[in-house]
């Protein structure tokens, strides 16, 4: 026995040793590619050294003696950095993730190989000015000369991943970085989406009122009656009931739902409005989490300044930030830059589809998809005039595509002579509201609300190729038309000055949280969708209650979690619930509910993460909804998964009839508003009880709103996805201006999916006072210790400072990069 015992502790002492060995082996072929920041390098590509100094908080500021220098260093520094990152989107943008990751991401390479983004960004490089020419080359240069350094020094294969996905890496190239662009473009959009909902709905609903409720027009607009989408592409009766199996998302997936498609804030204040007397800029993008996040703060000196903000990994441009004399932010402008055609094909030959001037031939290629572990898949990629033919199982598109049809999609981001690049290079050498809104000449797509600051001025002004539609569009764009009819196709593109512009205006403040902007008839009016009806109403508040503004106003306003949804909404749904009722006994549905009822009666609507009446609410608020509908849409009723305020409020105002839905179609009583608001309550509080228990005061909104910043390809991984995830207790929720989108279905529907992965407040009264921040670390290296950093900083509301002084970036440098001309 004791000679078993013995052999037994060998046996485990061996095995914790190997363990550790291994351990420490992994962390050695790990570690091998954690940047050095603290070094010189000889690199070919430079006409003079370039300084890439790493203050505090690992934010490079890059200084050269010429542009093309400032740029190679920013393209080494994002390579050092986000080099997987950079890659994955490279091979998303073209369509070659399958050789990567297998079978797994085949339907995405087939979706991205039809809109042939790659192609079209490679013709894009020669369409852009000379100097933006001169920069993606020299950043190009930059971010080959750190895969050189890898390959020669044997650093790691450059990122952890590396080592788990092994593929060769190809040189970057300037279309690298115009496909990245377009692959923003990607992201972005939501009217394709959008549009096949609309015309699924009009299927599924006997009632055209009520099409209206459940897809309603931003308050304050108006639209002459469309057709119904059976009268307008005959053949659609039978697809009435046609749905797909929902699918999860791959996290890889650029192709988001139009609930994660684009969203942001940003404000300004002019001198009139400022208590210092400077000009004052917020702006929060709002994209969907992940680690890294897909935002990178950088500092460039270029000849015409200094210039610092958020910057993506691949593309050589501040895309929101300031320089010594501009401010500049983004937000989605929702224009509606897409339009869905149903093609008849020829009976006779289906390599041919109905033009208004009769039948004519699909322009075709064929593209090989090679994948990992398996066969290479051949495609034949089909194009209408009207653009690229799309597959039934994009956003559901066979449920309402008649037989003997296809689908195709024209879209202003699939033009092969995109200056959008140039566009955004021209914004950050600006000096002026004016030279940037000249500049925006160029900018074709993703289109976006570019808000602007100088010393004395402020502007805001929509980006992007506007489509000249007829104005006798059968559907006006809502809907998928037909696309043989002239009426219905596009007739170029508006001229810039149609596109909304606010500039310098009377009460000294603008701003845009995804809202409605102009309210213009069609073919004008920009778009029938708007990405906010609920946030712009706090945001007016906040503005308006104070005389003049600070930095910190802007940076309270941005951090605000008061919710005038709730505040709104709650009155309403629960107007005959509040304090009636008689006593109930304890560890009854009747007792749970009024305390539920008298928490949420007392709560001014701060969607704090510390407080249980936001979870209540927002469990109440998601019941509802799907009660409201789930018996009229079947299974349709998934893809609102979102509550829409807008859809609620007109339903208890009874707006049009709208009460209408609180009738259960399938049930003899007639039950009322009152009754549905009771039993979704009920719903929501077993919903609560099953997965954080019965003490309702216990309850804590932020144990259900984590933040996940989560690694596309290892965050499911087990173990290891400790230490790649980011999770965070966050404040907001969907409506507020600190805005924290929920993921809105699965297990964990308040998940805090998509949120200001970036924020900045700019300070032109003492622009070194200038403020930013990203949601996780610079690093996209989880060993590195700036791969979270800066995570807790973005939780907590804090931010770092956002200075063009070098001396402050030295103090305290993490380190300083020397790229010295390699001898000849």
């Amino acid at each position: 026995m004791a000679s078993i015992f013995k052999w037994l502790l060998r046996l485990t002492g061996g095995a914790i040793v190997l363990a550790l060995l291994v351990v420490v082996g992994l962390y050695f072929l790990l570690s091998r590619s954690l940047p050095e920041y603290d070094k010189q390098l000889a690199v070919s590509g430079v006409l003079a050294p370039v300084e890439i100094v790493r203050d505090h908080a690992n934010v490079p500021h890059i200084f050269g003696t010429s542009d093309a220098d400032a740029f190679f260093g920013l393209g080494y520094a994002h390579a050092q950095d986000r080099l997987w990152q950079m890659v994955t989107l490279r091979r998303t943008a073209q369509g070659r993730l399958s050789e990567v990751f297998g079978a797994r991401t085949v339907e995405i390479d087939k979706l991205m190989r039809r809109f042939d983004l790659y192609a079209l960004a490679r013709s894009s490089v020669e369409a852009q000015d000379e100097d933006t020419r001169n920069a993606l080359d020299a950043y190009a240069r930059g971010v080959n000369a750190r895969l050189n350094e890898i390959n020669e020094s044997a650093l790691g294969r450059g990122a952890p991943e590396m080592f788990m996905f092994n593929a060769p890496i190809a040189p970057w190239q300037p279309a690298d970085s115009v496909a990245i662009l377009k692959l923003m473009a990607v992201q972005l959009s939501s009217h394709l989406e959008n549009e096949v909902l609309y015309a699924r709905a009009s299927l599924a609903l006997e009632e055209e009122a009520r099409l209206q409720d459940i897809m309603p027009l931003a308050p304050g607009s108006g639209i002459a009656a469309l057709p119904d989408y059976a009268a307008l592409v005959p053949g659609t009766e039978t697809l009435r009931y046609a749905a797909l199996p929902e699918r999860p998302r791959d996290p890889l997936s650029p192709f988001n739902e139009r609930a994660f498609a684009g969203a942001s804030n940003a404000w300004a204040a002019a001198p009139s409005r400022s208590a210092a007397g400077g000009t004052l800029l917020a702006n929060d993008p709002h994209l969907g989490f992940s680690a890294p996040a897909i935002w990178y703060l950088a500092r460039l000196e270029l000849q015409t300044g200094g210039v610092i903000g958020g910057t993506i990994p691949g593309l050589p441009a501040v895309l929101t930030g300031r320089s010594g004399d501009l401010g500049w932010g983004l937000t989605s402008s929702y224009m509606d830059d897409q339009d869905l055609y149903i093609e008849k094909l020829d009976p006779d030959n289906s390599t041919r589809y109905l033009t208004p001037e009769g039948y004519k031939p699909f322009r075709t290629q064929k593209s090989i998809i090679r994948i990992k572990d398996a066969d290479p898949v051949t495609m034949t990629l089909r194009w209408t005039d009207n653009g690229p033919v799309l597959p039934g199982s994009h956003y559901d598109l066979a449920s309402v595509t008649p037989e003997g049809h296809v689908a195709a999609l024209a879209w202003t981001a699939l033009a092969g002579d995109d200056t959008t690049m140039s566009a955004a290079m021209a914004v950050m050498r600006a000096s002026s509201v004016e030279e940037a809104l000249d500049a925006g000449r160029l900018y074709v797509a993703p289109s976006q609300n570019l808000t602007l600051v100088d010393s004395d001025s402020i502007a805001m002004k929509t980006l992007g190729a506007m489509p000249r539609r007829n104005a006798s569009h059968e559907s006006e764009g809502r809907m998928p038309s037909r696309g043989w009819v002239r009426q219905n196709r596009w007739q170029g593109i508006s001229p810039y000055s149609a596109n909304p512009e606010f500039i310098a205006p009377a009460g000294g403040v603008l701003g845009n949280t995804n809202n409605k902007t102009v309210d213009r008839p069609f073919p004008l009016h920009v778009s029938f969708l708007w990405g906010d009806t609920q946030r712009v109403h706090r945001w007016r508040r906040l503005m308006q209650n104070r005389e003049v503004h600070t930095r910190d106003s802007f940076i309270e306003a941005q951090l605000d979690t008061v919710s005038f949804t709730a505040r709104s909404l709650l009155p309403l749904i629960g107007a005959n619930l509040w304090f009636t009722g008689e006593a109930a006994p304890e560890g009854t549905p009747e007792r749970q509910r009024q305390r539920a009822l008298t928490l949420l009666s007392d709560w001014n609507g701060e969607m704090n993460e510390h407080l249980p009446e936001p979870l209540i609410y927002a469990a109440w608020l998601r019941a509802l909804q799907d009660r409201l509908i789930r018996d009229d849409l079947g299974p349709l009723a998934r893809e609102f998964a979102h509550p829409d305020p807008v859809f609620i409020e007109r339903v208890y105002r009874d707006v049009d009839g709208a009460a209408a839905w609180c009738d259960v179609k399938q049930s003899s009583p007639v039950e009322t508003c009152t009754d549905i608001a009771r039993m979704a309550l009920d719903d929501a509080l077993v919903w609560i009880n099953e997965n954080y228990g019965t003490a309702l005061e216990s309850l804590r909104w932020g144990d259900a709103h984590q933040a996940t910043h989560d690694h596309q390809v290892l965050g499911e991984v087990p173990l290891l996805r400790y230490f790649v995830n980011i999770r965070q207790s966050t404040s907001g929720g969907d409506n507020t201006l600190l805005r924290g989108r929920t993921r809105g279905s699965g297990p964990d529907p308040f998940q805090n999916v998509h949120g200001a992965g970036y924020r900045g407040v700019y300070d032109f009264a003492d622009p070194d006072s200038s403020v930013f921040i990203i949601s996780t670390g610079q690093s996209g290296h989880f060993l590195s210790r700036h791969y979270d950093d800066l995570a807790q900083l973005w939780r907590r509301g804090e931010y770092i400072p956002m200075s063009l002084d070098p001396a402050l970036a030295r103090a305290a440098a993490v380190g300083i990069t020397v790229l010295e001309p390699a001898a000849p």
